[in-house]
């Protein structure tokens, strides 16, 4: 809310509704709101507040990487917030099978009309590209030999339950050894950001936010992960400096991206994790749009 100033008269967009939460306190503050989320169980969540709010308050089912066209239909925006990663919501669901302390369906998928779940890539994918997935987006140094176990484990019977790939990652490293988090956490992050092409939607979604800012306009992205946070930082820096310097440009280059202001980095209090554990890895970036 600091960093995205809404009030009223401003129109901004939640491009991750989730259940409500930015929404409500944008409302709250005056702003109207266009709120989007690509899950089934938000669009439901969303219809009391389009009853409560039917003059300010629209909600559209899609993924963010639609932006464009959310733009065209509404216009620019005053102030755009995206919160990334999974939702609690989504979390605490078993059937949603996003977390290895439920046992359900090994799905992940926030759209459940998609049509590619866990369960596909798990029982699909050779090893390499499992590894691959498992390393490159969880960041698992054991992410070839969880791999191996998988396809190995899958011989013998379809890993279909998040219980079941949970068992398998633990056993294909040992246990937990005094770790802190289960050694399936990597693992199933991984597959759900593979599942989701969630980095591919930020790309698209930050490369039309500039366009879908007002001059004056704050964008604020919150990420949990490392791969999505340099993204984000990446995307304002290179459009946060009037001229482009290097060895190509000794003497400075005018960026034709120029159009940020960068506000800064916020990290939550250490109140705020006692409260919610979730939230100690979350990273609010925001910039606003000067040009």
């Amino acid at each position: 809310m600091e960093a995205l100033r809404p009030t009223t008269g401003k129109r901004m967009l939640d491009a991750t509704f989730g259940r409500g939460g930015h929404s409500r306190a944008m409302l709250a503050a005056g702003a109207d709101v266009v709120a989007l989320d690509q899950d089934a169980d938000a669009e439901r969540a969303a219809a009391s507040l389009s009853a409560a709010f039917p003059e300010r308050f629209n909600f559209r089912r899609t993924n963010f990487s639609a932006l464009a066209a959310v733009r065209d239909e509404f216009g620019t925006f005053d102030g755009i917030l995206f919160d990334l990663g999974v939702s609690s919501p989504q979390l605490d669901t078993a059937e949603r099978g996003f977390s290895f302390q439920l046992d359900g369906f090994l799905d992940m998928r926030m759209d459940r009309d998609a049509a590619v779940s866990a369960a596909d890539l798990v029982a699909n994918l050779g090893e390499r590209e499992l590894g691959g997935i498992i390393f490159q987006y969880g960041g698992e140094a054991r992410a070839r030999r969880i791999a191996r176990a998988i396809v190995s484990a899958r011989r013998r019977e379809p890993i279909t339950r998040t219980a079941r790939l949970a068992a398998v990652v633990e056993e294909a490293v040992g246990g937990r050894r005094g770790a802190k988090i289960h050694p399936a956490t990597k693992t199933f992050q991984a597959l759900r950001i593979a599942v989701n092409d969630e980095l591919g939607a930020l790309r698209a979604a930050l490369t039309v936010t500039p366009s879908a800012l007002q001059k004056n306009g704050r964008l604020g992205v919150i990420s949990f992960h490392s791969l999505e946070d340099r993204m984000v930082k990446d995307f304002i820096a290179t459009r946060g400096e009037p001229e482009i310097r290097g060895e190509r440009y000794a003497f400075g280059s005018p960026n034709p991206d120029y159009c940020f202001r960068k506000l800064g980095r916020w990290l939550p209090a250490d109140d705020e994790v006692k409260r919610n554990p979730r939230a100690r890895s979350a990273r609010l970036r925001a910039a606003e749009k000067i040009i």
